[in-house]
């Protein structure tokens, strides 16, 4: 984490949340609309073309090899998520596809242990299960425990959350020097065109487009996700995730279901003292994650000081 400004990958952490949060009601929205492969390449295509000046701007000087760690995080960690989540969200609510969005910073733990020769501490291990469990237990209790599980669409979520932790460690590995505008508009530019060829050669988007009058509302909801949510917001996260540590980043995903909640109870549901408890463990498991010693963290040691005086 940044010296000077230890309080600013915090900051666009919640903001990510925030926005991230939200994307699962606008996906739903666009299904109410357009086929799961069309929100897919829609999402897509529309972040490409928002992208493309800021592509052509940055597009000269990589490598080939650079070329080819661009597409690959165009497919694995945009491309393949987009179709995976639009499908998913055909038969599973939101709350569960929350709690499994919220494996990827474990998956990128042990990825990065595997792969890329990452070495976690004793407690930034803790703090993945913790914040896991944190989110887990947040939408249990707003979700009343009750939650549609689907094990063909469950698994689509996590095969997407795989590739988020994969995306996040090739960045963090192979692009840390980069610009996240350039990875992150060079990597739509790569990708976009293949989403475009699905879109209007693999599905009946124009035809029914022709017929929809519902096209243009179901196109602003994915221009609000695509722009505001995949193209700017990818920015943000690749600049995190060079910030700070690949596993800090990822654990955005344990914020998401606080967003939700927070949706919920301005939208009439009611709060629950339980609430507060799960928010404890999904913040306490991220602070640990991004802990480098525990003597110095001041929060743990606030913690530790409160534990010795009860005894």
């Amino acid at each position: 984490m940044t010296n000077n400004k230890p309080w600013l990958p915090w900051i666009m952490l919640f903001f990510l949340a925030i926005v991230w949060g939200s994307s699962f009601i606008l996906i739903k929205r666009g299904l109410e609309i357009f086929t799961a492969g069309e929100v897919g390449a829609l999402r897509v295509i529309i972040t490409w073309l928002f992208l493309i000046p800021f592509a052509l701007r940055h597009i000269r000087g990589f490598s080939r090899r650079q070329w080819m760690i661009f597409f690959a995080v165009g497919m694995i960690g945009s491309l393949i998520p987009a179709f995976l989540f639009a499908a998913a969200q055909k038969g599973i609510d939101s709350s569960l596809a929350g709690i499994l969005n919220s494996l990827t910073p474990l998956f990128t733990l042990l990825l990065g242990m595997a792969f890329f020769k990452t070495r976690p501490k004793w407690f930034n291990i803790a703090g993945v299960f913790i914040g896991l469990a944190g989110a887990m237990g947040l939408v249990s209790v707003s979700g009343n425990g009750n939650f549609s599980f689907n094990m063909g669409f469950a698994i689509l979520i996590i095969i997407a959350a795989v590739c988020y932790a994969i995306n996040v460690n090739t960045v963090k590995a192979f692009l840390q020097n980069v610009d996240p505008i350039s990875i992150t508009a060079l990597s739509f530019f790569t990708v976009g065109p293949l989403a475009a060829v699905y879109l209007f050669v693999g599905t009946p988007f124009i035809s029914s487009a022709a017929t929809n009058p519902e096209i243009y509302k179901g196109l602003m909801y994915l221009a609000i996700l695509a722009i505001g949510g995949t193209g700017l917001a990818l920015m943000l996260f690749n600049r995190l995730i060079q910030m700070t540590s690949a596993v800090f980043a990822s654990s955005v995903t344990y914020f998401i279901p606080v967003i939700a909640l927070i949706w919920g109870i301005a939208d009439g549901e009611h709060f629950r003292p339980g609430f507060v408890l799960w928010i404890f463990l999904v913040i306490s498991g991220v602070l640990l994650v991004n802990t480098r010693s525990l003597t110095e963290n001041r929060f743990f040691r606030f913690i530790s000081g409160i534990v010795k005086f009860s005894r």
